[in-house]
């Protein structure tokens, strides 16, 4: 293993954090801000990078590893955590908003994983956190994620986040399955991606699903999730008063008070 063997445990249900079990010298990287809580003696520390403490070139190497970083459009700095003290110590990490946390063990999945800029939480230091640049254009004009996406590199564990239920599907060779590009969570980096524009003009313009959808190929397995967070910021944002909604929605008074322009205190 080049990677810190780092322990770890899963609290809460829907909105989950991790707990992270660091020996004495054992370091963690997370994003800047999805810091819980820790343990004293464990020191914090802001890095450039990409995290797997391995970049060549002194100030060069570091400086091109942040600079991915803001293409991916991450934040420019990554924060460490050691385990400064002489016995275990813990540190934990909150998802940011409603779903599942995904431990992901690289060593099992060939070394690499893709997935969403935004769904990268945590791993074990020497997970190297880079972009992962798409094959076909149009994947990265209409892919609702961007040209790029997210790639974890290492033979550590990772913590992935997504919103809502997460499902994992095994996809056998040849076996193609067509997702919301929202849904999409992360993938293996064995699995084809493209994007697939929705045939028929009526479908297209009135279905409510969006112009494109993914398309994943095996082998490989991916991970959905139910509730991209995209898709509920827009149905809070709709349903704002400011945006039209409605300020007692679903009650019979509040349809009233709308009707009548009243104000209720």
């Amino acid at each position: 293993m080049n990677n810190h063997e780092i322990d770890y445990k899963l609290y809460g249900d829907d909105m989950q954090f991790v707990e992270v079990e660091l020996d004495p010298e054992e370091t963690v990287i997370a994003e800047a801000g999805s810091l819980m809580m820790m343990d004293d003696q464990i020191k914090m520390e802001t890095i450039f990078g990409d995290g797997s403490g391995s970049q060549g070139g002194g100030i060069v190497g570091k400086l091109f590893g942040a600079g991915k970083r803001i293409i991916s459009g991450e934040s420019l700095f990554m924060t460490t955590f050691t385990n400064n003290g002489q016995g275990k110590k813990h540190v934990s990490f909150a998802s940011p908003y409603p779903g599942k946390i995904i431990p992901m063990d690289l060593s099992e999945i060939n070394g690499k994983l893709i997935c969403q800029k935004d769904a990268f939480l945590a791993a074990a230091k020497g997970v190297a956190v880079g972009i992962e640049f798409q094959r076909k254009i149009g994947t990265g004009f209409f892919g609702g994620e961007g040209f790029i996406m997210q790639k974890l590199e290492g033979d550590g564990i990772a913590f992935v986040h997504a919103g809502g239920t997460i499902h994992k599907r095994e996809l056998q060779p040849g076996e193609t399955i067509r997702v919301d590009t929202g849904c999409l969570v992360a993938m293996t980096g064995d699995v084809d991606y493209n994007i697939e524009f929705v045939s028929g003009v009526k479908t297209a313009l009135f279905g409510g699903e969006g112009l494109f959808f993914a398309t994943l190929r095996g082998p490989g397995t991916v991970w959905i999730q139910s509730l991209p967070f995209s898709r509920l910021a827009s149905r809070v944002f709709a349903a704002a008063p400011e945006r039209g909604g409605s300020k007692g929605e679903g009650s019979i008074a509040g349809g009233l008070f709308d009707i009548l322009g009243g104000d209720r205190k």
